[in-house]
């Protein structure tokens, strides 16, 4: 199996794709007929560290998401999260026609301090369980394509204080508007085993919902494994194949996000939020969150004011 690359800022979309450097660090729309892998391309595997919303036809790869295949022969619309290991093959079906479209490259950085910070999470269309690209008329493809430019439009603008709210708000319309269509496409869905994946994020986000970490610690591996009804090695032996991450590494992915949210949208103090993240100490939270971030919490928080 190839190296898993990581692909931690938009711009590494971009480098891959031979794409010039991104208009904007955190939010890029791409034109997709501009896009021009390398020949190597299906040799690879990634994990990357935002969110792609595309919009695309005639698409001359087969997309793997997790270990499992991304049907979007006819579709149109495909929602990625970040953490997810991707790869592409080759699709002989439609590889001599020309690709279109459009791709949204997000980060979760430029969430923050916004209502989809939190919010985002609870599309249902991000996660494992969804393989399947979101079908739509031409009327609504033009509705969708028309709020990608808006977003596009407005980073593209002179950046004020207004402008992450308006781009956070086209978005949030942009998202509303799929859960509406994925929910008519769908009326079941089938379950594989790989949704253990998708188990363990709603496990996740209930356990760091709940304020309660000050009494309760932060989730054990164990605990997460007994919860899941597996054994802790199965567990992250079965996360590193479908995600590349072990279990561990998933429980620190949540506290940092938890804690991103804190630094944004409080006024806590670094060791108020390490206190209610379950440290006992706050250094031994300014280690992880920089090991993670490769920026310190109060760094974090200065980018937000």
């Amino acid at each position: 199996m190839n190296e898993l690359q990581h692909f931690k800022k938009v711009g590494d979309y971009h480098k891959l794709a031979n794409l010039p450097a991104p208009e904007h660090p955190l939010i890029s729309l791409v034109d997709y007929k501009e896009v021009k892998y390398p020949d190597d391309v299906l040799k690879l595997r990634w994990q990357q560290d935002y969110y792609t919303i595309g919009l695309k036809r005639n698409v001359p790869h087969k997309f793997f998401y997790g270990q499992q295949e991304y049907d979007f022969d006819e579709g149109l619309m495909t929602f990625v999260a970040p953490k997810q290991v991707m790869s592409l093959g080759d699709n002989p079906n439609i590889r001599t026609r020309k690709p279109s479209g459009y791709l949204l490259l997000v980060h979760p950085d430029f969430l923050w301090n916004s209502s989809l910070a939190r919010q985002i999470q609870n599309y249902d269309f991000f996660g494992y369980g969804v393989r399947e690209s979101l079908f739509l008329s031409q009327k609504e493809e033009e509705q969708m394509e028309s709020i990608l430019k808006n977003i596009r439009n407005e980073y593209r603008s002179n950046i004020d204080k207004f402008s992450q709210k308006i781009i956070v708000a086209q978005l949030e319309l942009l998202l509303n508007y799929a859960e509406r269509f994925y929910e008519r496409q769908f009326i079941t869905r089938t379950i594989s085993n790989h949704e253990i994946v998708g188990q363990l994020e709603s496990l996740l986000n209930d356990y760091f919902k709940d304020d309660t970490l000050i009494e309760k610690g932060l989730p054990s591996v164990q605990w997460v494994a007994a919860e899941l009804h597996r054994s802790p090695n199965y567990l992250s032996s079965l996360l590193k194949s479908e995600t590349g991450q072990s279990t561990q590494q998933h429980i620190h992915d949540k506290l940092i996000t938890k804690a991103k949210e804190h630094l944004s949208t409080t006024t806590l103090s670094v060791s108020e939020i390490a206190y209610k993240l379950g440290f006992e100490r706050h250094t031994s939270f300014t280690k992880l969150f920089k090991t993670k971030t490769q920026m310190t919490p109060l760094e974090f928080r200065k980018a937000f004011n």
